[in-house]
Parts: C-alpha cells; sequence; structure tokens
C-alpha cells in the first residue's frame, strides 16, 4: 500500500460491488458493448490466425512426439528376437554342461566303488548312472537343435558328447579315457559359448547404432519442427501484426493520453480524489496521500484514518452534490507532532464514476498566503501601534523631565524617612515609565545596522557581564559550551548584544536559585531569503545560538504570543523586549525561535548568517 501512496499513479480503480444499485441505462450500456464486439467481424478475423497457428504447432508437436515414440520402438525391438535366442541358446549350454557335470560325478563315483577304493560293498545296480546319462541324453535334441553360428564347432561337440556317453556306458574305457574325453568336451563348450557372449555384445553394438540412428533422425525431426514452428510463428506474427497495426495505433494514442493526464494530474502541488456516490475514495494523486497518509483507495471518507480536523474538512467537501465547480471554503488542520498547521482551500466539482454521480475534490495548499495575510494584518496592526506609541511617548517625554526634576528637589528639600520612601516610589515609577517610552521609540524606528567584524564568543561573554548581577544575585551557573573553532560575523554588536542580554536576564528570572544556564555555539548552514510566491531561500553559512534554562517552562498558549508586542507575563515588564530582539534578528536576515515544555524549561534559538548581505 505504501509503495502505490508513493508513486500515485492510480488513476480509476473499479471497486467490487461499485455501482450495484445504480441506473439501469449504464448496466445496458455495458451490455451492448459487450455484445457489439461479439457481433464485430474484424475480431474475428483478427482472431483466426492465431488459432491457425495454434493449431498447425499443436499438429507439429503431437507429431515429433508419435515419430520418437515410434522410432524408439523400432530400435528397441530390431534385436529383441535375436536377443532371446541368444539367452535361448546360452540356458542350454549351461544346463548341458550341468548335466555333463552330474554324470561325470556318477561316473567317477562308480569306477571307484568298482575299483574297491571306496571300502564300501557294490550296488547290485547302476541305477544313478544310468538316470544322469538319460538326464544328458535328452537335452542332445535340443543341443542339436541350438541357432550356433560356429557349426564346426558344434559338430565336434557333438562327437566329443557321443563318445563321452559312451565311456560313460563302459566303466573300464571311462578310467581310460573318460577324464580326456570330459576335459575336452568341457572346453569346447566354452568355446561355444564364448560365441554366444560374442555374439550377444555385437547384437549390443547393433542395438546402440540403431539408437543412435534413431536420436540422429529425431534431432534432425526436431529442427525441422522447429523452423516449421518458427516459420509457422513468423507467418502468425506478421499476419497479426497486419491485422492489429491500426489497432495498436490507437491504443498508443490513448495510452499516450493516459500517461499525459496521469502525469498531469502528479505533477499538481493540489490534492485532489475522486469521491464516488457511497463516499469512498476511488482515486487520488500522490499530493492526496502526502496530506492524509493513512487514506488508501476504496476506504470511506467517514473512516477515522486522519485527524478530526481532516475528517471535518472531507464531510464538508462532500456533504452535498454539486452541478458545478463550488468553493468550499477555507479549512485548517493541524499536523503531527512536528508539523506545523496548515490551510487548504477546497473545492468541488461534479465527476461521474460508473454511471452514477461522484465529486472530484481539490484541494489546494494556502498555508504561506494564509500566513502572508496573517502577517501583512500584524504589520498594519503594528505600524499603527508604533505609530500611535511614539506620539504617546513623545508626549510623555516632556512632562516626565519636569516630574523627574520636580521629585530631585524634592528629596532634597525634606528628611522626612515617610517621605524619602514615597519619593524612592515616584522615581521607580519614573524609571518605568522611561524605560517604556525607550522601548516604545526603538520598537516603532527601527535602527540602521552598524555593521562590523564581530566575534561571537566574545559578544556572548560581554553580554554576561551585563547580567553578572543577576546571576550573582540568584547563585545561578552558566554552562559555556561554545564551538570549538572561532565564529566571526558581520553583525551589529550593540543590537546584537541588547538580544542576549535580554535572553540571558529572562533565562535568570525564569530559573529557580542556582539552577544552571547554558549558552551553546555552533556553526551551521541557515537558510535565508523570502520563501514566498514560490521561492524556496538559499542555504549559506551561519551560526546558532541557544540560551536554555531549567525553569517551569511555558504552555503553547503562552509560547504561540511570545513575540507579540506588549504581550509579558512578568509584572513589571514591558512586553516589548522579545519583540524588539526578533525585530533585530530579522534585520540581520536572521531567525529567532523558543521551545518550551511545560516543567522542563525553555530554550531560545538564534540562527544568524555570517554576512546580513547575503539575506
Amino acid at each position: 500500500m505504501n509503495e502505490e501512496r508513493d508513486k500515485g499513479r492510480v488513476v480509476y480503480s473499479r471497486l467490487d460491488g461499485a455501482g450495484e444499485g445504480g441506473s439501469a441505462r449504464a448496466r445496458e450500456s455495458k451490455v451492448a458493448e459487450f455484445a457489439a464486439a461479439l457481433a464485430d467481424d474484424s475480431l474475428w478475423r483478427a482472431l483466426l490466425p492465431l488459432f491457425i497457428g495454434f493449431a498447425l504447432l499443436v499438429g507439429l508437436v503431437f507429431g515429433l512426439g508419435y515419430q520418437s515414440a515410434s522410432k524408439l520402438e523400432e530400435a528397441r525391438f530390431s534385436t529383441q528376437t535375436e536377443e532371446r535366442m541368444l539367452a535361448t541358446t546360452q540356458n542350454s549350454l549351461l544346463n548341458l554342461r550341468l548335466e555333463l557335470s552330474r554324470l561325470d560325478t556318477e561316473a567317477r563315483i562308480r569306477g571307484r566303488i568298482e575299483a574297491g577304493t571306496q571300502g564300501v560293498m557294490l550296488p547290485p545296480t547302476d541305477l544313478r548312472l544310468r538316470n544322469e546319462r538319460d538326464a544328458v541324453a535328452k537335452l542332445l535334441p535340443e543341443f542339436d537343435a541350438l541357432p550356433l553360428k560356429d557349426a564346426d564347432g558344434k559338430q565336434r561337440a557333438r562327437q566329443l558328447l557321443d563318445k563321452y556317453i559312451a565311456d560313460t556306458n563302459d566303466l573300464e574305457n571311462y578310467s581310460l579315457n573318460g577324464f580326456a574325453d570330459s576335459r575336452d568336451l568341457d572346453e569346447q563348450l566354452r568355446t561355444l559359448m564364448s560365441g554366444v557372449d560374442d555374439e550377444r555384445y555385437r547384437l549390443e553394438e547393433r542395438r546402440d547404432e540403431a539408437f543412435r540412428r534413431a536420436q540422429d533422425e529425431l534431432s534432425f525431426l526436431k529442427w525441422l519442427a522447429a523452423l516449421t514452428a518458427l516459420v509457422v510463428a513468423a507467418a502468425t506474427f506478421v499476419e497479426v501484426w497486419r491485422r492489429f497495426r491500426q489497432m495498436r495505433r490507437s491504443f498508443a494514442a490513448l495510452r499516450r493520453e493516459r500517461q499525459f493526464s496521469a502525469q498531469m494530474l502528479e505533477g499538481m502541488p493540489s490534492a485532489v480524489a475522486a469521491i464516488d456516490r457511497q463516499d469512498r475514495i476511488r482515486s487520488a494523486n500522490a499530493a492526496f496521500f502526502q496530506v492524509f497518509p493513512d487514506a488508501s483507495v476504496g476506504i470511506y471518507i467517514h473512516d477515522k484514518f486522519t485527524t478530526p480536523d481532516g475528517l471535518k474538512l472531507l464531510a464538508a467537501a462532500t456533504s452535498t452534490q454539486v452541478k458545478r465547480t463550488a468553493y468550499r471554503g477555507r479549512f485548517r488542520m493541524a499536523g503531527d507532532a512536528e508539523a506545523r498547521e496548515r490551510a487548504y482551500d477546497v473545492y468541488s466539482s461534479p465527476l461521474e464514476i460508473e454511471g452514477e454521480p461522484g465529486q472530484l475534490l481539490t484541494l489546494v495548499d494556502a498555508t504561506e498566503a494564509s500566513e502572508a495575510e496573517q502577517d501583512l494584518r500584524r504589520q498594519e496592526a503594528l505600524a499603527a501601534v508604533g505609530r500611535a506609541a511614539a506620539t504617546v511617548s513623545h508626549e510623555i517625554k516632556n512632562p516626565l523631565g519636569s516630574i523627574r526634576l520636580g521629585v530631585a528637589m524634592l528629596r532634597d528639600m525634606t528628611k522626612d524617612k515617610e517621605a524619602i520612601n514615597t519619593i524612592d516610589l515616584v522615581e521607580r515609577g519614573i524609571e518605568h515609565l522611561s524605560k517604556l517610552t525607550l522601548d516604545v521609540t526603538q520598537f516603532s524606528r527601527r535602527s540602521k545596522l552598524a555593521l562590523a567584524d564581530v566575534d561571537l564568543s566574545e559578544l556572548l561573554e560581554e553580554s554576561l557581564e551585563l547580567v553578572a548581577d543577576k546571576l550573582q544575585e540568584k547563585r545561578t551557573p552558566v554552562e559555556r559550551r561554545f564551538a570549538a573553532e572561532p565564529l566571526r560575523g558581520h553583525w551589529d554588536a550593540d543590537q546584537l548584544r541588547q538580544v542576549f542580554v535580554n535572553l540571558l536576564a529572562n533565562a535568570v528570572d525564569a530559573s529557580p536559585a542556582e539552577s544552571p544556564v547554558s549558552v551553546t555555539t555552533e556553526r551551521a548552514t541557515v537558510t535565508v531569503g523570502d520563501r514566498r510566491n514560490g521561492e524556496r531561500g538559499r542555504a549559506v553559512a551561519g551560526a546558532r545560538v541557544q540560551i536554555e534554562d531549567r525553569g517551569e517552562g511555558m504552555d503553547e498558549q503562552t509560547r504561540a504570543r511570545l513575540f507579540e508586542p506588549f504581550f509579558t507575563t512578568k509584572k513589571k515588564g514591558t512586553g516589548l523586549g522579545l519583540a524588539i530582539a526578533r525585530q533585530i534578528v530579522e534585520q540581520h536576515g536572521g531567525t529567532i525561535r523558543a521551545d518550551s515544555t511545560p516543567g522542563q524549561g525553555t530554550r531560545f534559538t538564534i540562527e544568524l548568517p555570517l554576512s546580513p548581505e547575503a539575506a
């Protein structure tokens, strides 16, 4: 969701169930459009090459698969019969060798028995020997039927078989020739089996060769099918390209128009949102999501996704349907803890969404204009107050001098203690009025800066010396955190000293006894220039001074009026000290601000460009 807000590319979003219960005209229009698209011959003419190309490709794939299966089956069955015959021949020869081994064993046993070498009685018959001889005789027809390649070897083996069987019939002859005949017969059978093995190896090589040929044929067919598929795909592509060329141009023009509209909407600094008849956000640009970070497409404007001021703004802007663009008024929205309050001029315009009436909501940021208007009114009021105060102070100065002279004469003429106390009270009042007229005159008549090269640390040390009495009176320690490198600027030392003395005196007055006051300096980059009317200001080298106390602090209402003329929280204050300080700092092209939390003290921050000419 956050990515969609950052990109801000949502131009329109259709929601599930949107438009339900709307006009029948809109639904009938959609059905008619769908039916017209189905009935359009150009659609089918455009899709026909795709269907034909797809069918040809499916046929090629099916044919290649069928051919591959056929070739593999042919290679596998080409040698299957011969392999079976060779397996049968080898089994027959093995069986014959086994029976001959049994016959030879029985013949040897019989011969030893008759020779009396076993120490046993001679059995009445040679039944076991005769059985083994019959078993061998039964295998002879099978041997004769074997399809052996070596006909001479087969014939010689047959002769040896006959001779060996005859030897077993005459045990005396067996004892003389049986061993040699058995050895020759076994060797001949081994030779025949070796020939069968060689034949099997040759058969396997022939089968492998058949598989290789089949693979080569299949590879050729594969490349042929690929080439055919490529030709079919190319022909299909050309035909589709020809069919959709006009449609592509139309879509390209439509896409360019949509991109242009989206870019224009995203490029607007004003927040824009489309609200449907059910009071849901259907579309919004990036500026809208910057004003309402927790909003999303599809959310109801009455859901609690923003501040109460924001909900009030949205509710008032969409309270009634409009038939033409209407100005809803100027609304203020409080930001979070770090953001300032902003003002928006709100407009509503009619917008049709899926056949239903909706609204196009536009929020124009009027914060700078509102602040400029307030500043202009404040300056006009201050100018009027300054002129009136200057006139009054001028009228007060003349009789004030006569009163001061008369009070001095009264002091010389009386020695009464009570009278002297009264005279002291009158003199304190005269001093207060004198300071008030001096402050009013200085505030109403802005002095020209006397710029010179000034060391900031030395200027602060001089200011601390001027409030040394206050510091000693309340035993206030001063924590100096000056920058390691010297900070020198082109400033009016006398006027800045007045600013620092005022802030240091206020910090001591606001702090309890023995509570430290910290003074910090550092090099900084400050922004100068008028940032209204689209200008962003310039970043220049500057200095930052912070004077912080650990007193009771101020609430938000007091801090908001802190720099207003004649506003004070002191019993004997004139309310012009901070107003004059702000005036002097702004003359230098700098800024002054106060940060305070009740119960945690107050910190004044002054930022000055090193050269006021840069401002």
